[in-house]
Order: C-alpha cells, then sequence, then structure tokens
C-alpha cells in the first residue's frame, strides 16, 4: 500500500492493558501501522500511564479506571475490576473519537484492544466497530487456556501435588505443574476470567500475535483450525525499525520510550569493559516478587559462580514470608564488598540494549514472553525461573521445545544456580552448552528472517494492513 494513502483517512484506535508487559508491545505495534499509513489513537487507562511525549504522531486520551490502590489488589482481581470500571468511560472516549473522526473527513477503521480487555467486544457491537485483539503472550501459553474446560474435566487442574511432574497428554511436553494458573483463592474467579478471555478473543475479527511461524508452527496451526477467525503472527515487534520510529529514542532502546520504570543507562558502559558471553543478566520483570530466601540464594550462587553479573532488583521485589514488601533486599554478609567490580546491580535496566551486548552471555529470567522473544532474538541461552501463568509454558517451551536454556525445577538452590551459569556461559567447554548456543544463533536467525522483505511475519503484516483496508467505509472519501 502507498504509507500516504490512508494516513489522515483511516484511523485505529488501540486499548493496552496497563501493565508494562502490555503496554510495550501494544505501543510496538502501533508504530508499525503508522509506518503503514494509519492515524493512530491510543485509549490507555490513568492508571500506569503512558508517556505521550514520547509518541509525538500518536493521539492519547485518558480514561478514569478509579483504581487507587492498586497494590492491595493481586494481578487478577485487578484486571477483573479494570474490565468492570472501564466499560463506561472507554464507551463514551471512543464514541468521541468516532465522531471527531468524522468531523475531520476520518475514518476509524477497527479498534485493537488487549485480549485480557474482553469487555471491549460488548462496546465493540454496541458502536459498531469492529475489534482485532492483540495478544501479548505466546501461541503456546494460549492452547492450555483454549483447552481449560477439559482440564478441569480430566482432573489436572486443580493442582494436586501428587501430579505435579505428570505429563499433560492433551498438551506435551507440559507437565501440570506447568500449566499456566495463578495463585489465588478464588480459582472460580480465574476460571471466569479465562473463559471471557477465549470467548472475547473468538467473537473478535482476528488476533495479531507477537510471534514468528518458525517459533510456534504446530500451536498456531492448531489454534487457526479452532477460531476460524484470521491470525497474523507479526512479531517479533521490537525488531521493526519502525517500531521506535515514532519515537526520538534509537532503535535500540524502542522499549525505553514505553517504560514505565525508569533505566539505569549506566549499566551499559559497566558491560563494554567486559569479555563477550562472560556476563549473567539477571532479571525477573516488573512484577514477580521473590521471597527473602531465594533472594538469599541467588545472590550467593551469583557470588560463588565467580562471572560477572548484572543484576536487576527492583523495588518491592523482595518479599516477607507475609507477602509483603520489604524496603530494603537482604543481602548477604560481605556480598556487595565480595562482588565489587564483578557484579552490577541496578533498579532497572535497559533490557533490548544489555540482551544484544556482545559482553551478556546467558540470561536468568521469569520468562515472560517479551523478554523471552527478546532474548530470543538476540541468540542469548536463558536461566528459566518462571513464577506464574504464561511464564511457565514459556520457560518449558526453551528449556525443553526449543532447547534454547536450562530451568530449575525446584527451590532455587546456590549449587544449582552455579551449575547452571557454567553450563551456559562456559558453554564452548562443555557438549550440552554448545548445543544450546548453537540453537539459540540458529532461532536467531529465524527470527531475523521473518521479519525481513519476503519473511513469514513480513508477508503476515502485509495481509493485517490489507485486511484492515477492507473495512473502509463503501464511499470514496475525497
Amino acid at each position: 500500500m502507498e504509507n500516504n494513502q490512508s494516513k489522515g483517512l483511516m484511523r485505529l484506535v488501540l486499548l493496552p492493558l496497563p501493565f508494562q508487559g502490555h503496554i510495550n508491545p501494544m505501543l510496538q505495534l502501533a508504530s508499525i501501522l503508522y509506518s503503514k499509513g494509519f492515524s493512530i489513537t491510543i485509549i490507555h487507562t490513568a492508571f500506569n500511564s503512558p508517556n505521550p511525549l514520547n509518541y509525538p504522531h500518536f493521539t492519547f486520551c485518558s480514561i478514569q479506571d478509579g483504581i487507587t490502590h492498586s497494590s492491595s489488589l493481586d494481578i487478577l482481581n485487578l484486571i477483573i475490576l479494570l474490565n468492570v470500571r472501564c466499560v463506561t468511560p472507554f464507551r463514551d472516549m471512543l464514541a468521541k473519537v468516532i465522531s471527531d473522526a468524522r468531523d475531520h473527513k476520518e475514518h476509524v477503521a477497527c479498534l485493537i484492544t488487549d485480549a485480557l480487555f474482553y469487555f471491549t467486544q460488548g462496546v465493540s457491537n454496541t458502536l459498531e466497530l469492529r475489534r482485532i485483539v492483540l495478544r501479548t503472550s505466546g501461541v503456546s501459553s494460549f492452547v492450555p487456556f483454549l483447552l481449560f474446560p477439559l482440564l478441569i474435566e480430566k482432573g489436572y487442574v486443580p493442582l494436586q501435588d501428587s501430579q505435579l511432574e505428570e505429563v499433560v497428554t492433551e498438551i506435551p511436553p507440559l507437565k501440570v505443574k506447568d500449566l499456566p494458573l495463578i495463585a489465588t483463592n478464588e480459582p472460580e474467579k480465574f476460571y471466569k476470567t479465562l473463559s471471557n478471555l477465549v470467548e472475547g478473543t473468538k467473537a473478535s475479527c482476528g488476533v495479531i500475535w507477537n510471534t514468528f511461524e518458525d517459533l510456534e508452527s504446530s500451536p498456531l496451526s492448531y489454534l487457526c483450525q479452532e477460531f476460524q477467525i484470521p491470525f497474523f503472527p507479526i512479531g517479533p515487534f521490537h525488531k521493526y525499525p519502525s517500531s521506535s520510529s515514532s519515537s526520538s529514542s534509537s532503535s535500540s532502546s524502542s522499549s525505553s520510550s514505553s517504560s514505565l520504570l525508569a533505566e539505569d543507562q549506566s549499566c551499559i558502559s559497566w558491560l563494554d569493559k567486559h569479555k563477550p558471553n562472560s556476563v549473567i543478566y539477571v532479571s525477573f520483570g516488573s512484577l514477580a516478587a521473590i521471597t527473602a530466601i531465594q533472594f538469599l540464594e541467588i545472590a550467593r550462587g551469583l557470588a560463588s559462580s565467580m562471572q560477572p553479573f548484572l543484576w536487576v532488583v527492583r523495588e518491592g521485589m523482595v518479599v516477607d514470608e507475609n507477602k509483603e514488601c520489604l524496603e530494603y533486599p537482604p543481602w548477604p554478609s560481605g556480598f556487595i564488598e565480595n562482588v565489587e567490580g564483578r557484579g552490577c546491580i541496578v533498579k532497572w535496566a535497559p533490557q533490548q540494549q544489555v540482551l544484544a551486548h556482545k559482553a551478556v552471555g546467558a540470561f536468568w529470567t521469569h520468562c515472560g514472553w517479551n523478554s523471552t522473544m527478546e532474548s530470543i532474538c538476540e541468540g542469548v541461552p536463558m536461566i528459566c525461573m518462571p513464577f506464574f501463568t504464561d511464564q511457565k509454558v514459556n520457560a518449558r517451551y526453551v528449556s525443553c521445545v526449543w532447547k534454547i536454556g536450562v530451568q530449575f525445577e525446584g527451590e532455587v538452590k546456590r549449587g544449582e544456580v552455579v551449575n547452571m551459569i557454567r553450563v551456559l556461559i562456559d558453554g564452548n567447554n562443555n557438549k550440552k552448552g554448545l548445543e544450546i548456543r548453537e540453537r539459540a544463533l540458529d532461532l536467531k536467525e529465524k527470527a531475523r528472517v521473518s521479519w525481513n522483505h519476503g519473511g513469514s511475519s513480513y508477508t503476515h503484516l502485509d495481509a493485517l494492513v490489507n485486511y484492515i483496508l477492507s473495512f473502509q467505509p463503501k464511499r470514496t472519501v475525497l
């Protein structure tokens, strides 16, 4: 399509879920679609609002969500509350955007929402606007959501300690403990939320995935048959040059433009001082919390490995036995002094830049989908320590399907930490580590091919653009 053909004539409205791992890919997608000629409006909640100054070419519209004490809510109840509180303000704002666009001789072609904002299907039906959903996690982790009623019927859910190591025969190689669940005292709420997610996705006009065919071809084929709506696997979003073109930042730091936390750039100059593939990068994302005992084992394992490490220790990351956030991390005695020069500790890091740095040889991760994709795209082997939902599925795929990393199967112990680091960092001197690194580099190349001209993601993006253009009103706009 001609880039200027639809700009100013066709507008897209996007609604991200207000969590770091959901805002990033939605804004990256917005930048990609802007580069294809569409005007972009971002409707967002006041809670965890993105910074409009980083995207001067987008129109931002804030809605009041009534969320004032989010720290007192778990993730499940926060998602449910957002789906209740946002209905009226979102409907009113969307109606206004449509009306304003019409006044300016624009056409709002469709609504693109996070799949977890399932309430938006009803709103789009009311306003007679087509809705496409963005699924910010992988395809592999969506399959168990679709099969959840069967998993309950078969007795896999709720989890039983005696079954945790059993393989789920319907979706191998997942074990029962890998099912994408969340710890909650209200399981029925969780089941209902999953049902709303699946049904809201099925009712949409299509699904955009931040993945690529070579990575998840089997689950993609399965879901395509089950859903009977168009699928557009156009990832990895962050690797498209256009995904940061609307921001003043460089392409290597496209994620920073939508980061809710201040990034410490000093770690890049620290990495510059280290040998290639020598540094372990440790980050558990923006939501996961670890216990003080886990924190101590991680710290002692890193110290004992004798390898340089970059560790993101986020505020509120460590909790006590009552799950209350500790004001200060419980550093082992003498830890800071013992690792001086060898360890770099920051509150938040520019992750894409870090993973692309030649000094980084392994990524110890919670296996959130964005982190997993970013690591794959740079060919960095992973140490997997998942916490909840799709992270557990991603970790199993990393370690057992793609075989580009290793995974903690039980409690974190310092000795195992040392062993895993040695396998990945000293990969050239052991067969397992060498094979993992070779597979990681091979998958990196497949990812690169996918987003280049003629690749699968490039082709699916063209299909997505043409699909949206087909929503154009029949009358000709002069």
